[in-house]
Formats: C-alpha cells, structure tokens, sequence
C-alpha cells in the first residue's frame, strides 16, 4: 500500500456521542501501554474531558430547541380544591337580634383548561434564536474535536522531539566524556596543559546539565499527552525517516485561505453568533405584537351543605388575545440592547475572520520554510561532521587546540538536535495548518500514523502514583440520569 500525501483531504471526525460514564472509569483505570499517535489520538475522542463537556453542552443547547417549541403547542392544566367551610351569620332587627346560621361544610372544586397559542411571534421567533443557537453550537463542538486532535498530535511529537534531543544530547554527553578522558591521560603524561583538562571538563559538565534538562523535557512530555487521553503509555512508536517533507497542497496561500473561511469551525461558530444576535433582535421586536390564544375550559364545583342537593358547572371556547400598549419603556430598551449585542456580534465575527486569515497566512508561510530548515539542518549534520573530522585531525597534529575539538563536537550533536526540532516542527505546523483552515480530521492523522513505526519505540516509565489522591481527585461522582 502506497502511504496518502501528509495533506490529503478527508472526512470529518466521527462526532458520535461517548457516555461520560466510560471517560471517568478510562480515567481512574490509568492503564500502562504503547501505542501509535492513531490509537492515542482515539483514546483522546473517547476520553478528553473538555471534548466530553462541549458535547453534553451540545446536548443541552439541543433540548432549547424542544423547550422553545412548547410555548407553541397545546397547553392542559387541571387544578382542584378542597375547602372546609365555617359560615356564621347574625343578623339584627328592631326588636330582635340572633343567630340566623351557623353551618360547618366542604366544598370540593375542579377546573380544566386547555389553551392553544394562534399569533405568538415572539415564541415563535425564539424557536428561531435555538435553532441558530444550535448550529453555533455545533461548530463550537466541531472546534473543540479539533482542537483535540491538534493538541494530541503536538503532544505526541513533542514526546519524540525530546527523545531526539535526548539521544544527541547523551550521545554528546558520551562524547565529550571520552574527549576529557584522553586529555586527561595526555596531561597525566606532561603532553597537554592544565588549561586543556579544565575547558574539556567545563565542557562536558555543560553536557551533563544539557542532558538532565533533555530527560526532564520527556517526562513532562509524557505527562502533557496523559492530561489529553486520561491513560498512561510507557511507549510509543517512533517516526521514520522517510517521512516526506514537501510543500502543503494545495499550493497556494490563497486557496489555504479560501478553505479557511469556508470549513474554519471557529469561524463558522462567530458567524452563526451574528445570526444568534439578529433573531434576539427579532424576538424583542415581537413584544410590540398582539398575542392571540384559543381557549377551552370546564369547572365543577360542589359541596356538602345538608340542606344544597346540587352542584355548579360551567364550561368556556373562546378566544384570548392581548396586545401591549406601554411596558415603561421596557420593549425599547430590549430592542436597542440586542442591537448593540448584535453589532458587538459582528465586530466579534470580523475579528475572528481576520485572525484566522493571518494565522493561515503565518502557518502556510511557516510551513514551507520549515521544508527548506529540515534540508538545511540535514546538509548541517553533514558539515558539522565533516568540520569535526578535521579538526580532530588539526588537534593530533598540533594545529587546533581542545577548545577547538570541543566546539566541533558541540556543534554536531547542536546540528543533530536541531535537525529532529526541524522534522517534526514540520509535521505539527502542517497539522496545525490544517487546523486553521478547519479540515483537520482523523484521516489526517491516519495519514501521518502511516510514517511511525513500532521498532525502537520512544520508552519512559511515569513515576506511580502515591496513595489515592490522584484518584480521587478524578471522582467526580456518577453521571447525571436524564429524565424522560
């Protein structure tokens, strides 16, 4: 099988839902394994939290869909009452004064009614705002999907960028400790100062400390991808050197752009803002018309008074309509209120659109000085080798001095390391271009996967965890339970 271009296109991540219930226990499991960047790039769909959040906010943002609409379908309500009653009546006239009754009952009272609403703009035009608010959403759950995929693939290179750096920087390390063994021999003998033996050992204990920071960089390295994923990995596969370095296709900054402004999600989800703005306008302009409803109602009533045998009920179809004619101002200031948001709306969009414009401009022009670095780096291991081999051929014939030599050996394990920063630069600034432009999807990373390999994985063991706190902490209790 023939490996895709790095920049093909491709369909969209799968964005089915995963329960939050399977993305806590993945979480508290912490499990120890290796993987590639397409596994590790799954395990973080199916259990980033923040991905996990956007898409029950997504859930949500739904549901206002269905609570808008109800204002808009029938409407029952059934009401009753039971009363106990104590009437006491005293009446006077000329010449006589008494009690005329005194009588202790219940009464017993039902009422049914049904209302459907016939003009309610403003109900109405808030089943619009949800539906906008439901696309705004959604582009803000296709960004945040992306935005994981980005975050993952960064973190995962940059776990084999610091490997590189760390191989060289033990290998100079190596290196240099050899070079201060024999100028120390030599000074044991009288052939070489004092001076020698102290700028070899200065050199290699700046070695020493470049090669402890390398070994701190991988573990926080690890430990950046397992805050994306919630699991551990004690390895991953590395990439291959025949990983190609070409240009992005297309190959046009504009065409970049073009695709940028018609997929970016966060500058879709922006635009779908403005629209969420301009229908709250519209809702509160609705609250200057009438309101009209059709009504149905029946009540019954009754009672046990010894001396009533009968009972009271009463039934109603009408229609109800009511229209504003003064509400203090309030409708007014509604209206100019939503206009200012949806003006502030659209600054927002216009901002959006500008800073996605240069960022794929920056990425687009990054990019493809990247693939001239990572040639250039290359040709620099070639020269600084060469540079080396000749003034260690200088130093055995006395024309170079250690501090020569040293400098060389530095300069080619420098070359090394910055040859590994150059390759996968490249690769996370090709990704994140495509972030950018909102075409990033899982069939990108399947095509990068396709470049790793499993021989000689990137291995580093995270320290354990000591007593249950870690775990704790991630006992956020069980997962709501949705009522129907």
């Amino acid at each position: 099988m023939t490996p895709s271009r790095l920049d093909s296109p491709a369909a969209r991540p799968n964005m089915s839902r995963r329960l939050l219930g399977a993305m806590v226990a993945a979480l508290l499991a912490g499990q120890v394994q290796a993987a590639d960047l397409l596994t590790i790039t799954r395990d973080a769909l199916d259990n980033n939290s923040d991905l996990a959040s956007a898409r029950a906010t997504t859930s949500g943002t739904e549901e206002n869909r269905n609570v808008a609409r109800a204002d808009l379908l029938p409407q029952l309500t059934a009401s009753g009452e039971v009363a106990y009653n104590s009437v006491f009546e005293q009446q006077s006239q000329k010449g006589f004064s008494g009690t005329v009754g005194d009588d202790r009952y219940t009464s017993y009272g039902l009422n049914l009614e049904a209302t459907q609403a016939i003009y309610d703009a403003r109900n109405s035009r808030e089943v619009g705002v949800a539906e906008k608010q439901i696309d705004q959403q959604t582009y803000v759950l296709a960004a945040t999907e992306q935005q994981v995929l980005i975050d993952t693939a960064t973190a995962y290179f940059d776990i084999l960028r610091a490997n590189d750096i760390l191989d060289a920087r033990r290998a100079q390390e190596r290196a240099i400790g050899r070079q201060l063994e024999q100028v120390q021999e030599q000074f044991d003998v009288g052939l070489v100062a004092i001076t020698d033996v102290e700028e070899a050992r200065a050199t290699f204990d700046q070695s020493r400390a470049d090669r402890i920071s390398a070994e701190s960089d991988l573990q926080v390295a690890f430990e950046a991808l397992e805050r994306l994923t919630g699991k551990r990995y004690d390895s991953i596969d590395k990439l291959q050197d025949e990983l190609p370095i070409a240009l992005p296709t297309p190959s046009s900054r504009d065409a970049w752009i073009d695709t940028a402004i018609e997929s970016s999600p966060d500058l879709l989800a922006q635009k779908s803002g403005v629209d969420v703005a301009r229908e709250q306008v519209s809702v509160s302009k609705a609250d200057r018309l009438p309101v009209v409803s059709g009504f149905v109602n029946y009540s019954y009533a009754d009672d046990d008074q010894d001396y009533l045998e009968d009972y009271n009920s009463t039934g109603q179809v009408g229609v109800n309509a009511s229209l504003p004619l003064y509400t203090g101002g309030r409708t007014s200031a509604s209206i100019r209120q939503n206009t200012y948001n949806l003006e502030s709306s659209q600054y927002d969009f216009e901002s959006q659109r500008r800073e996605t414009i240069q960022q794929v401009r920056a990425l687009y022009t990054q990019v493809s000085n990247d693939v001239s670095t990572v040639a250039a780096r290359q040709q620099t291991i070639v020269s600084s080798q060469s540079a080396l081999d000749a003034t260690r051929a200088g130093y055995e014939v006395g024309t170079r001095n250690i501090v020569d030599v040293l400098s060389a050996e530095q300069n080619l394990y420098n070359a090394i390391a910055n040859y590994a920063d150059a390759r996968y630069s490249y690769v996370t600034n090709l990704l994140t271009l495509r972030r950018q432009a909102g075409v990033l999807d899982e069939a990108a990373i399947e095509t990068i996967n396709q470049y790793l390999q499993s021989s000689g994985q990137v291995t580093f063991t995270l320290p354990e965890n000591n007593g249950g706190t870690y775990d704790a902490a991630l006992d956020i209790g069980e997962r709501p339970q949705l009522e129907q």
